[in-house]
């Protein structure tokens, strides 16, 4: 690991890694600065934060530049991914990953701590059909202190409002092939370029093996994933959380706030 971390430039693959999730997703940096606003207002200015599905660190490098006083333990699955977040982090003692997957019922075991003052995820949970996602809402309570906030920022939408939705869509897809056209990279594309660093090719390759090749085009979604708001904040409810509300929200995504 040390000979990878002095051959890669952490700083520049977290950015590129920012702006291929911001093609998606422009209003990114908001729902991030309401999160840690909710951290902030619900657990305090040194809290002990739980980061799932964390990816390459995004909330943990945010959530310790505004809360230097924070803890972070960040857990995912993808190998390549948290090759970039362990090499972006090092040194630094106040972040630490762990490699777990969140549909293990034994998931907790691999936390180094028992409990947690937050618990945060931002764009990963909407690949769970309904009954794993209600689960893991389940064990999310189990290692929140009493009074601790989970905060999840991800795809919910209003299906009452199915023309606004239609016409926010087709707003967006003009908006991402300009973009594109002027260079920007997509899922594929961002992946493509990991695979071709010498470097990070072995993780990456690691990563198409255990999760799949996200090169490949996606085919479509079946089952029942919860794509309305309303679920999310019902389910928190009757998973053990006192409170649960919406902080934040666009035509297409929502931040939702679970109070232990």
């Amino acid at each position: 690991m040390s000979e990878t971390i002095t051959r890669v430039d952490w700083q520049s693959w977290q950015d590129s890694w920012d702006r291929q999730q911001e093609w998606y997703m422009p209003d990114r940096e908001e729902r991030f600065r309401v999160m840690l606003d909710m951290v902030e207002a619900l657990a305090g200015p040194a809290p002990a934060v739980l980061d799932l599905a964390c990816g390459t660190g995004s909330i943990t490098g945010r959530l310790l530049k505004r809360l230097p006083d924070a803890r972070s333990t960040g857990v995912d699955l993808d190998p390549a991914l948290l090759t970039l977040a362990r090499g972006h982090f090092a040194g630094d003692e106040r972040a630490e990953f762990v490699t777990a997957d969140l549909t293990d019922p034994a998931w907790r075991d691999a936390l180094p701590h028992r409990s947690y003052d937050a618990v945060v995820t931002a764009t990963a949970l909407h690949w769970l059909e309904a009954e794993p996602l209600r689960t893991l809402y389940g064990d999310i309570a189990g290692v929140l202190r009493e009074g601790g906030v989970f905060l999840n920022a991800d795809h919910m939408a209003d299906a009452a409002a199915p023309r606004i939705n239609e016409a926010v869509a087709s707003f967006h897809t003009r908006r991402k092939e300009r973009e594109q056209a002027a260079g920007a990279l997509d899922w594929a594309a961002w992946w493509s370029a990991l695979a071709d660093d010498p470097v990070l090719a072995e993780p990456a390759r690691q990563r198409f093996d255990l999760l799949g090749d996200p090169r490949e085009p996606a085919g479509p979604q079946d089952g029942d994933r919860p794509t309305e708001t309303h679920w999310h904040l019902e389910t928190l409810r009757a998973s053990g959380f006192a409170e649960a509300g919406q902080a934040w929200c666009s035509p297409s995504d929502a931040l939702v706030v679970g109070l232990r």
